[in-house]
């Protein structure tokens, strides 16, 4: 089955653009929650150092007290508070003069520059409240600074300072903004990957249907060359010699009614591999399809002898005679070409038998004659194939196991190929008289 490269070339496309489309969306939305992971995590560590650094000042800034001007320091070196933070501090102001620090205790930090102290008190004064700022120790280390007010009646006496070392938890920001981006990038590779394949699903039914639609019209035109070739030869014969114009216009109604039944049987079977039609079996005469098959085939005389048994199987009589029609022309083409003996056709049992005597079948092709997608041609005394559509043989197989039958090809006793079609032979119930064959509309009475 092949497949118009400039369709398949549009589907390609549009399964990269869709593909594109889906890792985008997936994209855009996990950067989307990336960022927003990443922002809240900075911010919860954020009020989570500030609440830490917040609260040791103030617990710290009650653990002091002035009394008449006097600031009294020691519980600080007994409060294990004071040594929880990077750096505990407390400054005074004398006389509005320069600030100066009357205790200190370091974890590793360092206490911010003169201005650094002097922009805490002046900002803890002004706030009347705990001030949190961030800014560099002398040692240039950023950190997380907390200024606490220390009362001395109705104004402060002091102030309490507690530091966070901003360091541990920008590395572990950091570190789980890396992994937002390894994961999100996983995830976003694993999107495309995921809507690839989706995608090449979904346009396998598209590919299909193309495929189909191919292979229905090199059908058609496989099951229509021959009679318009043969209509053709048959107007301009009547139109070179006036007196054989009857018989070549009957000859030609003849052609274009087998055309109309071919056309038929072509439109059944697509509807039924699209699942736009059912197929409808009812009981016919095979021995009379066969035979009437046979006669519609043109320039025959002489070349393929039938033999019947009336039998009766379940089936559609348009599928079946072209079925039939495609293995005497097989036969004909392949066999009678080749030898002066007929094409022998023999009905019996629900199996319609096809034997010519040409060069025959090699074993290791008897199944690959029955592919479309390879063209047989014999050579030597076996079966070659080539490129192309076999597509008569397809056909048989595909009518066959449509009416739960089988289709086969082996070599003749005595050289030639044989090839059968085998249906499950019907048996009518008493209340069966009739049943239909490929004649009169096709309707035959068995004879009782």
């Amino acid at each position: 089955m092949t497949v118009d490269g400039r369709a398949v070339a549009r589907l390609r496309r549009l399964r990269r653009s869709m593909t594109l489309l889906y890792a985008a969306t997936s994209a855009v939305c996990l950067i989307t929650l990336a960022f927003i992971a990443a922002t809240i995590d900075g911010r919860s560590r954020a009020d989570s150092v500030d609440a830490q650094v917040a609260g040791h000042a103030e617990a710290l800034s009650r653990a002091v007290w002035m009394d008449q001007g006097i600031l009294h320091l020691d519980p600080l070196s007994e409060d294990e508070l004071a040594g929880a933070s990077a750096v505990t501090a407390v400054l005074q102001r004398p006389g509005g003069g320069q600030v100066q620090v009357r205790w200190v205790r370091s974890a590793g930090a360092a206490l911010p520059s003169a201005a650094g102290l002097d922009l805490l008190w002046t900002s803890t004064v002004r706030e009347q409240d705990t001030f949190l700022t961030t800014m560099a120790g002398r040692d240039g280390r950023r950190t997380r600074w907390a200024a606490a007010p220390v009362w001395d009646a109705d104004d402060i006496g002091a102030v309490v300072l507690t530091a966070a070392d901003l360091a541990p938890e920008k590395k572990s920001h950091e570190t789980l903004v890396r992994w937002l981006v390894v994961g999100c990038t996983g995830l976003v590779l694993a999107s495309a990957a995921a809507g690839h394949l989706l995608s090449g699903r979904s346009m396998r039914p598209a590919l299909q249907e193309l495929g189909r639609q191919e292979q229905f019209l090199a059908e058609a035109a496989h099951e229509l060359r021959a009679p318009l070739a043969t209509v053709r030869l048959m107007m301009e014969d009547g139109r070179a010699s006036p007196a054989r114009a009857p018989a070549a216009m009957a000859e030609a109604v003849r052609l274009v009614d087998h055309m109309g039944r071919l056309v038929s049987g072509l439109l059944t079977r697509a509807r039924i591999q699209t699942g736009t039609g059912q197929l409808v079996l009812t009981p016919l005469r095979l021995d009379q399809l066969v035979e009437q098959a046979v006669e519609e085939l043109p320039h025959i005389a002489g070349q393929v002898v039938v033999h019947t048994t009336p039998t009766i199987v379940r089936g559609d009589p348009d599928l079946l005679a072209q079925a039939v029609r495609n293995l005497v022309e097989n036969a004909l083409r392949h066999g009678a070409t080749q030898s002066t003996l007929p094409v022998e056709v023999d009905v019996a049992s629900g199996t319609v038998t096809v034997r010519d005597h040409g060069p025959g079948i090699a074993p290791a092709e008897r199944e690959r004659i029955f592919d479309s997608r390879v063209t047989c041609g014999r050579e030597g005394n076996g079966l070659g194939l080539g490129l192309g559509l076999g597509l008569g043989l397809a056909i048989v197989r595909w009518v066959a196991e449509l009416h739960g039958g089988t289709a086969d090809a082996t070599t003749a006793p005595g050289g030639g190929a044989l090839v059968r079609l085998s249906l499950p032979e019907h048996q009518p119930g008493p209340s069966h008289h009739h049943v239909s064959s490929s004649r009169h509309d096709p309707l035959d009475r068995l004879p009782t």
